[in-house]
């Protein structure tokens, strides 16, 4: 009788471990849980910010701007532009006389 007395007290024992270890880890991915579910909420507010960062960035109208003040482009007039017509006769050297010709005739240097 004394004998199984003492297992089942050492059942109650190690059950009772068992069962406060498993709270514990319980608690510790709760925890985790939570933090990982405040950086999805804090990446996912980054990300809608870099969004509406890249849509202003690409206006029509700052990229205009950065074309002229950076790369100094300019609108295309009939007044700056060459047309060049191709036909299968044209040899490399007339191509590239005519290419000399047309930019010498807008005033560019090659």
């Amino acid at each position: 009788m004394m004998r199984i007395n003492l297992v089942l007290l050492l059942a109650v024992v190690l059950s009772s471990l068992v069962l406060v270890n498993l709270q514990y880890e319980s608690r510790h991915l709760y925890a985790e849980l939570d933090r990982a579910n405040a950086q999805a909420t804090r990446l996912a507010s980054e990300s809608e910010r870099l969004q509406v960062e890249k849509r202003a960035q690409a206006t029509s109208a700052r990229v205009e701007r950065l074309a002229k003040e950076q790369l100094q482009m300019r609108a295309a007039t009939p007044a700056v532009t060459t047309y060049v017509s191709w036909t299968s006769a044209t040899s490399a050297p007339d191509l590239a006389q005519a290419r000399v010709a047309a930019t010498a005739a807008s005033g560019r240097m090659p």
